[in-house]
């Protein structure tokens, strides 16, 4: 193998590792970008269970209102 020959192999084996740690890299972020999309979704159904919980106190208060 000539040493042009070998330089580029050389060169293309480190692109190579580079686009390896790249990909390492958008997979990391990925996993982040789940994560926080089940943190949000589960902040969301929390927020949907407190307006539930409002709802019901609101008809409490208006039923007993109606009691007085």
């Amino acid at each position: 193998m000539s040493k042009d020959a070998l330089a580029l192999s050389a060169d293309a084996l480190a692109l190579s590792a580079d686009a390896l740690a790249l990909s390492a890299d958008a997979l990391a972020l990925s996993a982040d970008a789940l994560a926080l999309s089940a943190d949000a979704l589960a902040l969301s159904a929390d927020a949907l269970a407190l307006s539930a919980d409002a709802l019901a106190l609101e008809g409490t208060a208006k039923f007993n209102l109606l009691q007085i």
